[in-house]
């Protein structure tokens, strides 16, 4: 069995949303083998830093906070789809023709996985395709965008897909992998009360 490392390695370089430099990840030294008796490093990481779940929160007032999220909603069967031909939104109209089916995992490979620059105009899911696949009832929607939505007055598709507690992973890196069928792990940070967590993400395939 193939296993597929489909997160974005952190680090002080790496894309982040709108290349703004207060959410990119910082590493301090603490202590070395020089100052000290080990080395030993300090972390400061947005909670949406590269491969992340978004918690209702995020975007509904008095929403749900990352620890809501059952681990085994963030595992199981999952499809990638190849819209790498898509040039704007993912539309219902793109989304149709797969035939979708509910409680299905759908992780969306698109041009975002060619570049690790962060793209203004990157791909994300249109409402329309948003409100296609809460009415299907799909488990969980995975982007290989930073974001799952651009330029939408009142955050339609966030809204429309964490209302109806369909889960939301972005930032995922899908350029090597094959469009078709997977065994789907993601695995948040174990954080409480807030919006999001970075997250360890990992498809099993043949």
């Amino acid at each position: 069995m193939k296993i597929y490392d489909i997160s974005m390695t952190i680090q002080a370089d790496m894309q982040v949303y709108k290349n703004k430099d207060e959410k990119r990840p910082a590493f301090t030294t603490m202590s070395d083998h020089v100052t000290g008796k080990a080395h030993e490093t300090r972390i400061a990481l947005d909670a949406h830093t590269g491969t992340h779940i978004d918690a209702p929160l995020h975007m509904i007032a008095e929403g749900a906070t990352i620890e809501s999220i059952p681990l085994e909603s963030l595992v199981g069967p999952a499809r990638v789809l190849d819209l790498t031909g898509v040039q704007d939104g993912i539309s219902r109209a793109d989304l149709e023709p797969f035939a979708i089916q509910p409680g299905e995992w759908l992780l969306f490979k698109t041009r975002n996985s060619l570049s690790e620059e962060f793209d203004f105009e990157f791909i994300y899911l249109k409402e329309d395709g948003a409100v296609y696949l809460s009415e299907i009832g799909v488990k969980g929607v995975g982007t290989d965008g930073l974001g799952i939505e651009r330029a939408q007055p009142n955050y339609g598709t966030h809204r429309t897909l964490l209302a109806k507690n369909v889960q939301v992973v972005e930032g995922l890196r899908l350029k090597d992998v094959p469009g078709g069928s997977y065994f789907l792990v993601i695995a948040p940070l174990k954080l409480t009360g807030i919006e999001a967590a970075p997250a360890r993400a990992f498809l099993f395939g043949n």
